[in-house]
């Protein structure tokens, strides 16, 4: 058999190996780094909505114009029908939608910065695989691995479908569920979530758009129905994806097809049957089953999971994405850093970092379904949630606490929850609970630092094909990294415990350096210490003077990230001629 050696063999060439590829070849041309993938590109596939943390990716591998080029849909927010209400709302990437009229092709700046694509996979991926090639990778399509062989922990070579042997120093899974290097090495994996779907979609034929934004702006749509949900997003001027997402045991008790059943679903929702009025389905249905799971461990003596190969949140929060692109990126930047007498701690680092993303993003997922009263038997679940972050609860207060946010993000330097700031949060909180969120640091006007029994420790930042270690404090599993907004909290309370001198400090500090402090880094600030609160590193106090910190949080507030719909106030020519709300 023939035998080829890689610095890098990666299974799978969909995003996230493409990614981890393509970073690994910029940082270091010259390395030779391979990639597998089974199918021959292009070939469509479900995941189309992004969120704008990917848009920092693709623009720092290099790409971002060219998939700009592509004319995807820009995705400006969704619109929501969830919860007990009826009613719909907006969740907003720019301010109240209002997402301005610029030519396109556009470039990665701007209100560009804060939005995402709706993109078709068939063209998404190729576009990302062939950057790859063209950054130096080597790209076999139709080229399956059949076997994955092993010495312990460590993996000794792979066979390809046609016989040949591939060796590489390090080996990345790249291969979505399918898990190749996973299974092989007998990974565990834990479902942590009670949510058992199945996901049903066809592609659609000059469906309406509900809106038009800008230009080549719009908004998915998520509406809930009693029995399930419906995703409806544009990914071209002319090809819309349409998925339906319902319990298995639903749809196992039905007695329906999933054509059946797809098309009840459709039919059920008025404003779904109204942007479809004069569609065609391509007829390609599909169905999968939707179960999030998480890898017990993502990295090994010389492979790591990257992607879906290491966890699968449910899609209710279009989280898949960016998961994938960003678990890539550090995979990449982890494999770069190799031999420079850290390769332990680096590898806990990519572990511990990505379960821990997964696993918030599975908690938050539930919490929506949660909420939206269809699902109640998730409640008990939340009191599990609560109870691993060392809180007993029973569980309606336990479902109050997890709406309401309390987790430190260390990827982004402030506080938040899956990805969502905190401010996002209460008012998510506020429109699907019937419990308006309370903040726990509202009325204090003092801040006492509680470090001394936690462990220092060093914490990565993942940064232009680099791995910084940066100081952070551990306790009782939480890390508080001393970075960003974080670590402005903590110098200004080491300045002063008392709010109103800390953050004037922290206002003269911004000034010495030339950093703008505006009403936004007040609130991102005020988010942060609020995090900081609920995971036990400030002990909130009353002093005999000064003013408290208002941190109310309620409907106007947080910037119009998240609105009531008024899509029937638009203009004729910016809105669907079927839309009904």
């Amino acid at each position: 058999m023939a035998t080829q050696h890689f610095d890098v063999a990666i299974i799978g060439g969909g995003p996230a190996g493409s990614t981890c590829g393509g970073f690994l070849a910029k940082h270091r041309p010259g390395l030779k780094v391979g990639i597998f993938e089974r199918e021959v590109f292009p070939r469509d596939h479900v995941g189309e909505s992004q969120l704008p943390l990917i848009s920092r990716v693709l623009d720092a591998l290099g790409v971002w114009e060219k998939v700009e080029a592509a004319g995807f849909p820009v995705k400006i927010g969704a619109t929501y029908r969830w919860g007990k209400s009826d009613d719909l709302w907006d969740f907003n990437f720019v301010a109240h939608g209002k997402f301005e009229d610029e030519p396109r092709p556009a470039k990665f700046e701007g209100q560009r910065r804060q939005t995402a694509f709706q993109v078709d996979r068939a063209v998404y991926d190729k576009i990302l695989l062939d950057h790859a090639e063209e950054l130096g990778c080597q790209v076999f399509q139709g080229t399956g691995v059949r076997k994955v062989e092993r010495t312990e922990d460590r993996i000794d070579r792979l066979i390809l479908a046609d016989g040949t042997e591939v060796t590489a120093d390090t080996y990345v899974d790249a291969s979505g569920h399918a898990g190749l290097i996973r299974r092989a090495m007998g990974v565990e994996v834990e479902e942590p979530s009670t949510l058992k779907n199945i996901a049903i979609w066809d592609y659609w034929q000059s469906a309406e758009w509900a809106v038009s934004l800008g230009v080549g702006g719009t908004r998915v749509q998520v509406m809930s129905l009693g029995y399930g949900w419906i995703w409806f997003i544009p990914i071209s001027e002319s090809r819309t994806s349409v998925g339906f997402i319902c319990p298995a045991e639903y749809y196992k008790k039905s007695g329906l097809k999933p054509k059946e059943l797809y098309q009840k679903a459709l039919a059920d929702e008025p404003r779904i049957a109204g942007l479809l009025a004069n569609a065609t389905a391509e007829e390609k249905l599909a169905t999968t089953k939707d179960w999030s799971f998480l890898a017990n461990r993502l990295a090994g003596e010389n492979w790591l999971l990257a992607g879906e190969s290491a966890g699968f949140a449910d899609p209710i929060l279009a989280a898949g994405m960016t998961l994938s692109h960003v678990s890539a990126q550090e995979a990449a930047y982890t494999i770069l850093e190799y031999g420079k007498g850290r390769d332990a701690w680096l590898k806990t680092q990519y572990d511990e970092r990505n379960r821990r993303r997964i696993l918030q993003h599975i908690r938050f997922a539930d919490y929506w379904y949660t909420a939206n009263g269809h699902f109640g038997d998730l409640k008990e679940f939340t009191r599990e949630i609560a109870k691993d972050a060392g809180l007993e609860l029973d569980a309606n207060a336990a479902f109050r606490w997890l709406g309401t946010g309390g987790f430190v993000e260390e990827d982004l330097g402030l506080g938040g929850i899956a990805g969502f700031s905190l401010d996002c949060v209460h008012f998510i909180s506020n429109r699907l609970s019937e419990e308006a969120p309370v903040s726990p640091i509202d009325g204090y006007n003092g801040f006492m630092l509680r470090l001394k029994d936690a462990e220092q420790v060093e914490f990565a930042v993942y940064d232009n094909g680099r791995v910084i270690n940066v100081p952070a404090y551990r306790r009782d599993g939480k890390i508080l990294p001393l970075i960003g907004m974080f670590g402005w909290i903590v110098a200004g309370l080491r300045h002063a415990p008392g709010v109103e001198m800390a953050f004037r400090y922290i206002h003269s500090k911004f000034r010495e350096i030339g950093e703008p402090y505006d009403g936004y880094t007040h609130s991102r600030l005020v988010q942060t210490l609020e995090a900081m609160a609920r995971d036990g590193w400030v002990k909130p106090k009353k002093f005999a003077e000064g003013m408290p910190l208002s941190a109310v949080y309620g409907d106007g507030i947080g910037g119009g990230l998240i609105d009531q719909n008024r899509d029937l106030e638009l203009p004729e020519d910016r809105r669907a001629k079927n839309l009904v709300a």
